[in-house]
């Protein structure tokens, strides 16, 4: 055998110790947020993509199950590139697909937005850097697509911008873009231009582009393609017919409403299209669906209802492909009683709908829906409401290979079926939920209590859910936290020596917003002492299940005991992080700026307590499940830790600064790990410590994005040890299992990590070009709701921060809805 040098030695015990990490989402199923868009290859069946707002892309499975293939590309430094406006792919290649990131263009996020794509079907992204912002999560967001490649010329895309930036076109598969200077259209509207913050003042710009595949060719490139603009009058759709070099608005267009969705039916040779009086996705109160005859060159007005029966616009409109004048449409909003859609089969002459009234209030439904992927849809969600069918019906497609497959997004979730071509025949077609895969939650909360429940979920728009054990994690909730069901749950917490005993509170003011559980979770009451003016903001339960501590959205800090009524705590500033101690049912612990604070008579007054040596912000407060007066807090420097209930404090270690959230988990034996999003050796991601932080190791990797470091949540399991859950902003909750050693390399370690969905050997390449309005050659680098107060499952509109732009989503008639975005 080969005998090894004492350099070799030496540079083998120097070499970081690797933690093999693999990824993967708990399974809440259904969806959880917004999905504008679907879109299949016209060329392969089973081929096909989801885009969302927040989430980034999946792929669709053979099963009916999604993959996301996003993940990579979405870390800190990249966090908005999960909210994609616009969708192709390449009708001569499968294994391309293209996208435009980004996730707002106004302030709240600091990135230009990107075109980025695949070759490979999602597995590995190049990307094309663009001189403005793309707004994936802005108003207008369902409509196009506004990406396409030319399907006679694969090196040809078309990008349709925001915020008055035009048309953009790339000869080089992506590579780079250069402004069309021939097309003028700028697409002017924006649905609030008083609007201070950006986000409903901006013009929406392109709505979509649309090839004509039945048209000649140019040069090459085919000529004839069709470009719609946020626009209401009758220079809304433009169309070229020498491939771009000229445009003129579409002769006797309808000029009433916005082009919302346009679909070629090539070999009607027609081009079909939704419009709506808003650009969505709450908003459309009229709208029409129109058929344009290209040959003819003449439109034809086949709105499926008229005069009381159209109070919406129209949004999703699928067309069948395999059988010419058959399309569906639905509507964009129709908040009472219930969304509708319509099925024509002679091209748009007649219509058949999909429920009808008999006499008021009964009604023929010609459906029946099963939930089985995601059984709280119906327990949270369908069962308490009338809008079985949805709302925000962005996107609705039909399967170009199979007549009978289709799909369409809510606000909830992600319906669809394989039986479409019975509602011509029996008249009664099954719907699911398709959305298996798609874990588009925004994650508010989490917790792990050592004895009970593994893990307790609060997330936004669907209240939250409970994993008794290990095993669920896999496993599709039953229902949703329920009983009262909040809009949001913004936070969660257990009581540690009484663990059965779980407090959540919510976000929507009005009602009580203070629910208590004593079986873990698994069922719950409204809390009596919570009035109704006080919402969101976090929440501490102490040891023994007597007093819940509150720090409000808006009223400060707020103590609850024995279920009494809530009552400001002065002695700690509004908007403080804080904890319980989670064997001493007298200590609460919190924190504001640069002092940390102990209150020893359960909460009702505090003392500035230990100093944290250097911190100007403390982030966030994790007290030890099982031990006493042990309490770790995460600083702008670093971490720190006491055992002596905050009296003292002692940072954990040099290696680890600027960090966010910090929680404890069980470790190998008796030990506990800690873990910590923060800036170590590795960058700025989540890193890990089996020794009391002492070392530190990578365990993020370099396949896996959470997205912004500051908006995740974190626990560690105090069940299951070496596992650890990543609440995301639009991914859903994450969790990994492994071992963490004592560490190295001057005290961090880094690691590999892999994912289920990647090979392991994957390397991730990122070509970055600058695009200005001529040639982009320069600088290129390479690095690797509804009436009701139910829950909406949409993703709200307004923020202020990269982490927590507060969007409040303002419906009719129902509640405010918020979601951490």
């Amino acid at each position: 055998m080969r005998l090894f040098t004492a350099t070799e030695l030496l540079l083998a015990a120097a070499a970081p110790i690797q933690a093999a990490y693999t990824w993967q989402n708990v399974k809440i199923g259904g969806g959880g947020g917004f999905v504008p868009s679907f879109v299949f290859h016209p060329k392969t069946k089973g081929v096909a993509y989801a885009r969302t707002d927040i989430g980034g892309l999946y792929r669709l499975n053979s099963d009916d199950s999604w993959t996301a293939v996003t993940d990579s590309i979405a870390d800190n430094a990249n966090w908005s590139k999960w909210g994609v406006d616009a969708l192709a792919l390449d009708p001569q290649d499968d294994a391309k697909v293209y996208a435009a990131v980004g996730s707002y263009t106004n302030s709240w996020d600091p990135n230009n937005g990107a075109i980025i794509r695949s070759s490979d079907k999602g597995a590995t992204w190049s990307s094309t850097a663009l001189s403005f912002k793309v707004g994936g999560n802005m108003p207008g967001r369902g409509m196009g697509e506004r990406l396409a490649v030319d399907p006679a010329n694969s090196k040809i895309l078309y990008f349709g911008a925001r915020s008055g930036n035009g048309l953009w076109k790339s000869t080089d598969s992506g590579a780079t873009f250069a402004k069309v200077s021939s097309f003028t259209a700028k697409g002017s509207y924006a649905p609030d231009p008083s609007d201070t913050n950006g986000y409903n003042n901006d013009p929406q710009g392109v709505a979509f582009v649309t090839f004509d595949s039945t048209s000649s060719t140019t040069g090459g490139a085919t000529s004839r393609i069709f470009v719609g603009t946020a626009d209401n009058a009758t220079s809304s759709v433009w169309v070229t017919e020498d491939a771009g070099t000229t445009w003129k608005a579409v002769s006797g267009q309808p000029g009433t409403y916005f082009p919302h969705k346009a679909v070629l039916q090539p070999t009607e040779k027609a081009l079909y299209l939704t419009y709506s009086d808003g650009t969505g996705p709450y908003d459309g109160t009229l709208g029409a669906v129109y058929r344009y005859d290209i040959t003819a060159g003449t439109w034809k007005d086949i709105t499926p209802v008229s005069g009381g029966d159209l109070y919406y616009g129209f949004g999703g409109l699928g067309v069948d492909m395999q059988k010419p004048g058959t399309i569906v449409v639905a509507s964009l909003n129709s908040w009472w009683p219930d969304a509708q859609l319509f099925r024509s089969t002679d091209s748009g002459a007649t219509w058949s709908r999909l429920w009808e009234w008999t006499s008021y209030p009964n009604m023929n439904l010609y459906y029946s829906q099963s939930t089985t992927k995601a059984p709280w849809v119906k327990a949270g969600f369908l069962d308490a409401d009338t809008k079985d069918l949805g709302w925000m019906i962005e996107s609705l497609v039909i399967d170009p290979f199979d007549s009978d497959h289709w799909l369409y997004s809510t606000g909830l979730t992600v319906f669809g079926g394989h039986d479409l071509t019975k509602w011509d025949t029996t008249h009664n077609i099954t719907i699911e939920v398709l959305a298996d895969g798609i874990e588009e939650f925004a994650v508010l909360g989490l917790a792990s209590a050592p004895g009970g429940s593994e893990l307790l979920a609060a997330v936004g728009d669907d209240s939250g859910f409970t994993f008794a054990s290990s095993s669920a994690l896999k496993t599709s909730p039953q229902k949703p936290w329920m009983d009262p069901i909040f809009s949001s749950s913004t936070s969660v917490d257990y009581a540690g020596a009484s663990v059965k005993n779980v407090v959540r509170v919510g976000n929507t003011a009005g009602t009580q917003q203070v629910a208590v559980s004593g079986d873990g979770g698994a069922s719950w009451y409204a809390y009596s002492g919570a009035g109704t003016t006080m919402s969101g903001g976090t929440v501490a339960y102490s040891a023994g299940a007597d007093t819940i501590l509150w720090s409000t959205s808006a009223n400060g800090v707020q103590r609850s005991q024995y279920s009494g009524s809530f009552s400001s705590v002065s002695s700690l500033p509004a908007t403080a992080v804080i904890a319980a101690d989670k064997q001493n049912n007298a200590v609460f612990y919190g924190g504001y700026s640069s002092t940390f604070y102990v209150s020893k008579d359960t909460g009702s007054t505090f003392s500035a307590a230990g100093v944290l040596s250097g911190a100007t912000s403390i982030r966030a407060i994790a007290a030890h499940p099982k031990t006493a007066g042990e309490v770790w807090v995460s600083t702008d420097v670093g971490i720190f830790r006491s055992t002596d209930s905050g009296t003292s404090f002692k940072k954990a270690s040099t290696a680890l600064t600027n960090t966010y959230q910090v929680a404890l988990g069980l470790g190998s034996g008796s030990t506990w790990n800690v873990y910590a999003f923060g800036t170590g050796i590795s960058g700025t991601r989540l890193y890990g410590s089996g020794d009391t932080g002492a070392t530190w190791t990578d365990i993020q990797g370099a396949s896996q994005g959470f997205g912004a470091i500051d908006s995740c949540k974190l626990a560690g399991s105090s069940n299951t040890a070496g596992q650890v859950f990543v609440g995301t902003n639009g991914r859903g909750v994450l969790y990994a299992s492994g071992s963490l050693g004592s560490g190295g390399n001057g005290g961090s370690t880094t690691t590999t990590t892999s994912r289920t969905t990647l090979s392991t050997t994957t390397t991730r390449a990122t070509t970055t070009t600058n695009v200005t309005t001529s040639t982009t050659t320069s600088k290129t680098s390479t690095t690797s709701s509804a009436p009701t107060s139910t829950p909406t499952g949409t993703v709200p509109h307004y923020g202020v921060s990269k982490a927590y732009p507060n969007k409040i989503q303002i419906l009719p008639f129902q509640t405010l809805s918020l979601k951490h975005l």
